[in-house]
């Protein structure tokens, strides 16, 4: 049975959705021009960097800026955009703060940024290689959700130098990665985003949701929850089905193993790096086809960390990452080892 209270916090969503899918241009369903490559791309963001280091507010307001890139032709487009912060845990701690980007259909036309609207942007924390490479893992993992199920955001490395407005000084130039609007990857998938909470088993879409449940042990990553779309966004369809949920934010994952990340006191895992299956018990009839696409994909996915983007990524910490996923694949090898190494620690099971 479906959870009453999500169930009726999603009707006016779905009405939304309805009416969302009505609108949707026929282009804005195309695949816009930056996630058309995953050759990273080279620009220049210019803004009062001293401002937005103190937009600490998840309320903070929109700022003007610019963008700048060298398009294919060998000419230099500078976009016109307006940019905020987002994020809780980032904003508190980076140096380089995580940014929204606000950017015009009528400005950007032409350009390779056209039809991104309202993406966000995850910069390296701080201004070293390490949290460089931290970004660069977190990118990764995108990448890999999107071999695994489109139902994901689409992403796309930036090179990013950041110049200060204000002293028309460079910042710091550091890779990071530009990732989808949820509101647009809604769009893609034909739903709407709800905020509604409180779903359960029921609500969930449940081949999609053995997907994602299955990919954040892949990658060990305990930090979400669908009920309280905690890292995990629902989106809802027109016809009220059940919601298909979209997981994101890896960085406490222990794929990436960030000197900062923690494990929740409430899980019986004391490090990032230990995997801990957190779906739920009534996926069983869905596991085998998510084992079977999973193990489908493994060379797809490795080969992304021994293709062009990988190399931004230290050798040792490729090494690193295939091993650990090695291990995923060692749990996943047969029926067997799964139901005693992954889906016995499902929700509800004991």
């Amino acid at each position: 049975m479906r959870s009453s209270l999500f169930s009726a916090l999603i009707v006016a969503a779905t009405t939304a959705a309805a009416h969302a899918q009505a609108a949707v241009r026929s282009d804005t369903l195309k695949t816009p021009p930056l996630f058309r490559s995953e050759t990273p791309l080279a620009v220049t963001f210019t803004a009062n960097m001293k401002q937005l280091r103190g937009d600490k507010s998840e309320t903070s307001p929109y700022r003007s800026a610019t963008l700048s890139y060298v398009a294919a032709d060998g000419k230099m487009v500078t976009l016109p955009i307006r940019v905020k912060t987002h994020g809780i845990w980032r904003l508190k701690h980076c140096d380089l703060p995580p940014l929204r980007l606000n950017i015009s259909n009528k400005e950007s036309k032409g350009t390779v940024f056209h039809d991104l609207q309202h993406p966000k942007v995850t910069s390296s924390c701080k201004d070293t290689d390490q949290y460089e490479q931290y970004a660069l893992q977190e990118m990764q993992l995108y990448r890999i959700y999107q071999v695994v199920t489109p139902k994901s955001h689409r992403v796309r490395t930036l090179r990013i130098t950041y110049v200060d407005s204000a002293t028309a000084k460079p910042v710091a130039t550091r890779y990071a990665f530009l990732f989808e609007d949820p509101d647009e990857m809604a769009d893609r998938l034909g739903g709407k985003l709800t905020k509604a909470k409180g779903a359960g088993p029921d609500d969930i879409e449940p081949s999609q949701a053995a997907i994602a449940f299955l990919f954040e042990f892949l990658i060990g990553n305990t930090d979400f929850s669908f009920s309280g779309q905690h890292n995990v966004e629902l989106i809802v369809k027109p016809d009220g089905t059940q919601a298909i949920p979209i997981a994101y934010d890896f960085d406490f994952s222990g794929a990436v193993n960030t000197s900062y990340a923690t494990t929740d006191p409430k899980v019986p895992i004391k490090r990032v790096r230990d995997r801990l299956y957190r779906g739920y018990c009534t996926l069983t009839p869905e596991q085998p086809a998510a084992i079977a696409l999973f193990q489908e994909k493994k060379p797809a996915i490795y080969a992304l960390y021994h293709d062009d983007v990988s190399k931004l990524l230290k050798p040792d910490i490729v090494k690193e990452t295939l091993e650990y996923f090695d291990e995923f694949y060692a749990d996943i090898k047969d029926a067997r080892d799964a139901e005693q190494k992954v889906f016995n620690a499902c929700l509800g099971h004991r």
